[in-house]
């Protein structure tokens, strides 16, 4: 045996003794802890002699990280494996701060590019804008950098500096900015306000995440605005809410749900992981009503909150079925700065039920523990179809997430909305649109003079948006032409002629949605997260259907006490 091998040997071994000391006072059975020493041993002798002996160089952590990968996949798509580039990402989300210049980011017509400059941070105060694509950071070209690359570069020690160079539309050179790297804090609570009329008093506030500050902050929103003036009820809007600390939605909860109500409790495999979590404070206003807002993207903490709400017969849940995600996760440190993000139990509204979705799919979360909507279900221990009943005595479901009181259904973009989204069009004409513009005015709305310039510069940028159907009909086209059938030639440009008819129509039959989409994105660029939130309040269908329900108190007890 060779020198190298032995000593890798020699650390497999080490390693394997080493986890047998750890893991061997947890382990509930002698024959599960067998099982665990011996596939080690032999996961560790496979892959020395892959990284020693295969035909051709093997990279011995690419090769891990694949190893890795493919053990996680048969788990659900909460439990992921953190490297060192993920972790400020794990602590953003349980902690709610990082060193960092305040720039989220995202890939834009295949640039990096400024999503959303956070409030406050370097980036908002030196003035960098949302569209600004990244050229360059700590003068290395972004060209070949992930988003993720790109975000480790702008982290580093609070109070360092990092620069940067952008390209902005409209100015013909590139701009530089040396920003200084500090704690971002971002918000949780991104707007507070009144809805409805002025004699309403129907208080709102908007809820991004749930880091440890989150119930404070909800807590210092509403005394503001009862100081105001007195609050007569209240609308929580959670959608697009990916969750957060279980703690903080408990956080949440007790401000509305009667002391000592059980909030939700944890079920799991170990008998620490099964807890229960109950109101341990008065609630800040007991008796006022209540509207929860959700949608699609409301998940995990947010959906605990709503879960407590609905059960508890506290208040009425207007919105769209919520996410369904109900697993909770842990992060446990690994060597070498890396961390192991696993789920060790389930938790359950105050009913008993679960709200883990149970949709099938193959969908993976990333580091920070998201998925996609069709992200994979994990485990439950109840059936999809069982009945449980609030303390009121209202039906409710388990295994889909939260289903809304109220049904309040904004309807799927249109097929033309959704091509242009697909391009970045929206993102990219308003920053043509702010180019040579330092404001906005406080009534600004997007016209119908801007949505014919709007269609004027996909027309002149030359921006192909395709929709579905028209890729689908040009698919078939190509194929019946591999396949010699030349008569269907006509027929098939007859239709491509009628979609595109109706993609022209579209600009008429959807101008409402199209102007709201692009009014959101021109307002990103000028104004504060607080001021677009508020914006957006105007012709919303579930704001709208909130302040009905509150102003009409014989609708709202109806919804709570169907049989009274």
């Amino acid at each position: 045996m060779s020198r190298r091998t032995a000593s890798l040997t020699g650390l497999v071994l080490v390693a394997t003794l080493c986890l047998g000391v750890l893991v061997g006072s947890w382990m509930p059975r002698d024959d599960d802890f067998f099982a665990l020493r011996k596939n080690f041993e032999i996961f560790g002798a496979v892959y020395e002699e892959l990284v020693t002996g295969y035909v051709e160089p093997v990279g011995a952590d690419r090769l891990m990280r694949a190893g890795l990968e493919a053990m996680l996949n048969e788990l659900d798509p909460y439990t992921t494996f953190i490297d060192e580039a993920d972790r400020t990402d794990a602590r953003i989300m349980t902690q709610g701060r990082y060193g960092g210049v305040g720039l989220n980011l995202g890939r834009r017509a295949g640039t990096i590019t400024v999503v959303s400059p956070v409030e406050g941070a370097s980036g908002y105060k030196q003035g960098v804008r949302a569209g600004d694509a990244l050229l360059r950071i700590a003068d290395q070209p972004t060209d070949s950098l992930s988003v993720g690359d790109a975000e480790t570069l702008l982290r580093g020690e609070p109070g360092s500096t990092v620069t940067i160079r952008v390209r902005r539309a409209g100015v013909t050179t590139p701009i530089d900015f040396t920003l200084t790297r500090e704690r971002v804090t971002p918000a949780n609570v991104s707007y507070r306000g009144f809805i409805g009329e002025t004699e309403e008093a129907i208080g709102y506030v908007k809820l991004e995440r749930f880091t440890r500050d989150a119930g404070a902050e909800v807590r210092d929103a509403l005394q503001a605005l009862n100081a105001e003036r007195p609050v007569q009820g209240v609308v929580l809007d959670l959608r697009d809410n990916p969750g957060g600390l279980l703690r903080a939605a408990v956080d949440v909860s007790e401000l509305f749900v009667p002391q000592g109500e059980t909030v939700v409790s944890t079920r799991g495999r170990l008998s620490e992981t099964n807890r229960t979590y109950r109101s341990d404070r008065a609630p800040l206003f007991p008796d006022l009503p209540l509207v929860v807002l959700v949608n699609g993207f409301s998940a995990s903490a947010s959906e605990i909150v709503a879960g407590a709400v609905q059960d508890l017969d506290r208040g009425v849940v207007v919105g769209t079925t919520t996410y369904g995600k109900g697993l909770v996760q842990v992060i446990r440190s690994l060597p070498h700065n890396t961390s192991l993000k696993m789920t060790t139990a389930t938790y359950y509204t105050p009913s008993g039920r679960s709200i883990q979705s149970l949709r099938a799919s193959g969908a993976r979360a990333d580091a920070s523990g998201s998925a996609g909507p069709e992200g994979a279900a994990g485990p439950s221990e109840t059936s999809p179809t069982e009945s449980f009943e609030t303390e009121g005595g209202r039906a409710v479901r388990d295994g889909q997430g939260i289903e809304p009181d109220v049904a309040v259904d904004p309807g799927a973009p249109s097929p033309l909305e959704e091509a242009l989204q697909r391009k970045a069009a929206f993102f990219l004409y308003a920053n043509h649109y702010a180019a040579g513009r330092d404001t906005l005015p406080d009534a600004f709305r997007v016209d119908d003079a801007t949505l014919n310039d709007f269609r004027a510069w996909l027309e002149a940028e030359g921006i192909d948006y395709a929709t579905d159907a028209e890729r689908a009909v040009a698919d078939l086209g190509r194929r019946l032409d591999a396949r010699g059938y030349e008569k269907t030639g006509d027929e098939v440009a007859a239709l491509q002629t009628a979609l595109q008819n109706a993609k022209d129509d579209g600009f008429d039959t959807h101008a409402d949605d199209l102007k709201r989409h692009l009014e959101r994105e021109i307002r990103a660029r000028f104004v504060s997260r607080s001021r677009q939130v508020e914006a957006s309040l105007q012709n919303d269908a579930g704001v709208d259907s909130a302040v009905t329900l509150i102003s009409t108190p014989s609708r709202y007890r109806k919804i709570l006490s169907p049989d009274e």
